[in-house]
């Protein structure tokens, strides 16, 4: 019995959905190897068969960060590490964000060369971070220094006049949660601010003074929140030397690292949810299937991230 046309075309129409089905779940699966190999590729896991030199970039709005934490402890103990670059592009951040990395590259430090390869910008809590190494290198029109610390706070109690707002508070002490946006800021207050802020700028001062070999006078005249191009921290002996990953290579090879070993950056492959949902996974899928990359921190591309610093900062221009 001859078909009808119109099964004809039903059946038509069926192929091309199977067809377009079996296609999007290939390159689906497809997408998926891709992304589990580059997640296990960049992740701690490649730098455990080879020896190597680790390369840790550090860029952005600086704040506690336990995942790069620990991706420096595992650094430091792994014995396929024979040494480390940490790659710096950043304006500053947290006094104590700053502090526990610092303190962290100073351990890894003690265990292997650690050399501090500065891009566009290693300023203020940037520049801490940078000191911790054992070597600096900057371009010559990188940017250094801002050394200092700073609190900012806004006062609206004018537009709080003008709409007719009053605040009523009633505290344990003058100076309990002070200062206030609410209220201008008196001596007292100022003065306590002050104290924070000169005691934390003693300590930032005296960690450039000891590691860049500096008298406390000699850092102090640095200190007062100039920055300098890498030429000009060169000069002042904020940095060690001009050039980039080439030259921080040639220094770890004066420490008796091999300078013909393979370069791997250490990534931070812990994303939120594991695997699948970790920014190098959606970045293999997205890469696999010609999207655009959909993996970056949005807030952190575009800033906005230090409009949320609390406390004390050590940053160029928060």
């Amino acid at each position: 019995m001859a078909m009808r046309a119109d099964d004809l075309i039903d059946r038509r129409r069926l192929r091309r959905k199977l067809t377009f089905w079996r296609v999007a779940v290939f390159l689906v699966l497809a997408a998926a190897v891709i992304g589990f190999s580059s997640w296990i590729y960049n992740g701690d896991f490649t730098g455990q068969a080879v020896d190597h030199i680790a390369k840790v970039r550090i860029e952005g709005t600086i704040t506690e960060d336990e995942g790069l934490i620990k991706r420096l402890e595992t650094i430091r103990k792994s014995p396929q590490v024979k040494g480390v670059i940490l790659s710096i592009d950043s304006p500053g951040g947290t006094t104590v964000g700053g502090e526990s990395i610092y303190e962290e590259v100073r351990k890894v430090a003690g265990d292997k060369p650690v050399v501090a390869e500065v891009g566009t910008l290693a300023a203020s809590a940037g520049y801490m971070i940078a000191s911790a190494a054992d070597h600096i290198v900057a371009r010559k029109t990188s940017i250094v220094g801002s050394i200092g610390v700073l609190i900012q706070y806004p006062d609206v109690s004018g537009l709080m006049d003008k709409l007719g707002i009053k605040l009523e508070e009633v505290k344990s002490s003058p100076l309990k949660a002070s200062p206030s946006p609410f209220k201008p800021t008196n001596d007292d207050e100022r003065a306590m601010v002050r104290k924070l802020i000169l005691d934390s700028y003693d300590w930032f001062v005296g960690i450039v003074a000891e590691r860049r070999k500096m008298t406390h006078e000699q850092a102090l005249a640095l200190a007062d929140g100039s920055i300098f191009t890498g030429r000009q921290g060169l000069a002042n002996g904020l940095v060690d030397a001009v050039g980039g990953e080439t030259e921080a290579i040639d220094w770890l090879a004066t420490k008796g690292v091999d300078g013909k070993l393979k370069v791997i950056e250490w990534k931070d492959t812990e994303g939120r949810g594991g695997f699948l949902f970790s920014k190098t996974m959606v970045k293999g899928v997205t890469g696999a299937l010609g999207l655009p990359d959909a993996g970056g921190d949005v807030i952190h591309e575009l800033g906005a991230d230090r409009l949320f610093l609390d406390g004390l900062v050590s940053v160029w221009h928060p």
